[in-house]
């Protein structure tokens, strides 16, 4: 392509922006990065940033990381690449119709969860047990784009999409609250919530697809409250947020500061559900019957590869050398960044007696 032709596409989109979207977004023109670089002659730097985690390793390797079920063979049930396809999906439209910067929310979308360790949250768990300085995978994320990828270089993304990725995670008792701190942009505060909608929903769905639920065991008053399908109640809790939220449009006085939230009766029966998940999911029900043999495997691995770290990937080592960092914060970068698969392949290759032929 000529220069002629494409010379100005970033600029007309930067201009699309300043014309387009809420003064409360996000501009892309106004976008830091930790170094400086060349701006794209024909993308935004959001749509950069957005471009970079698709392309990266991590992001391939969700297709095989879990969401709730452990290595599931079904082929509908979620992955942690699905659900993040439907949390950006989801966030896009609330975005969207705020007049927020779509490009910025699909870039925190699409890294918010790269740093997810291998058998989901009982993978993280057993990480967060054996690791001295603590395993959480929205650190783990922002590690992987600030440090890990580009053999150590990172990706050198915007301050905005790094800043969403970190803080999307919240603490249990309400989707609203989290251990980190507030994203400073909306679209960062649009992404934890549509993490908790998405979730919420599509695990409902596959509890029900694995027999562990029945749709009468769904609590009642929330369901009168947000719907009684999968498709009412991600539309509940879209408009809702779209509706509550309607000052960010530029059309009405901001809280101050200017948070994202839901109506206080949807949130309730969000909330209210969200519970209902953990008591009869997430913590207890046969979806963790296998949580033990996964902290073993992840104890496993993570002590053969402290006492031989001369067996770590070699650009891992050279990150680690580099950077005058303890050698188990290798081993976690590693055993974290393993597929379910992939950690199943290692354990036994490592630790299963091979079988021979006659």
């Amino acid at each position: 392509m000529s220069e002629c032709h494409h010379a100005n596409v970033r600029r007309r989109l930067e201009e699309q922006e300043a014309s387009a979207l809420s003064p409360l977004a996000a501009h892309s023109i106004a976008a830091k990065r930790e170094r400086p670089e060349p701006e794209s002659p024909v993308r935004t730097a959001f749509q950069r940033d957005r471009d970079r985690i698709i392309h990266s390793k991590p992001f391939r390797r969700l297709k095989h990381k879990t969401q709730v079920f452990i290595a599931p063979l079904g082929d509908h049930y979620r992955t942690r690449l699905t659900h993040t396809i439907e949390v950006t999906q989801i966030a896009r439209t609330v975005a969207r119709a705020l007049c927020l910067n779509e490009d910025l929310t699909e870039a925190i979308g699409m890294g918010h969860d790269i740093g997810h360790a291998p058998f989901g949250h009982a993978g993280e768990t057993a990480l967060t047990r054996i690791y001295p300085d603590h395993f959480r995978h929205n650190e783990q994320s922002r590690r992987i784009v600030e440090v890990l990828e580009k053999d150590g270089e990172g990706l050198n993304l915007t301050y905005a999409v790094r800043e969403g990725i970190y803080l999307h995670s919240k603490a249990r008792r309400d989707i609203m609250t989290t251990a980190w701190g507030t994203a400073s942009t909306l679209e960062g505060q649009i992404i934890k919530i549509a993490d908790s909608v998405a979730y919420i929903n599509h695990d409902i769905d596959d509890a029900l697809r694995a027999g562990l639920l029945h749709r009468d065991d769904l609590p009642r008053d929330c369901i009168d409250v947000l719907g009684d399908s999968h498709a009412k109640r991600i539309n509940t809790m879209v408009c809702d947020l779209i509706d509550f939220n309607w000052w960010a449009t530029g059309a009405g006085t901001p809280p101050d500061p200017p948070l994202m939230a839901m109506s206080a009766d949807i949130l309730q029966a969000t909330n209210a559900l969200r519970e209902f998940m953990f008591k009869n999911v997430y913590l207890n029900s046969k979806a963790k019957g296998d949580d033990s043999k996964v902290r073993y495997i992840i104890e496993t691995l993570y002590a053969y590869f402290a006492a031989h770290p001369d067996q770590l990937p070699a650009d891992l080592r050279r990150i680690n050398e580099q950077r005058s960092e303890p050698i188990e914060r290798a081993v976690v970068d590693y055993v974290a960044g393993m597929t379910d698969r992939y950690a199943l392949k290692v354990f036994n290759d490592l630790f299963v007696p091979r079988t021979w032929g006659a």
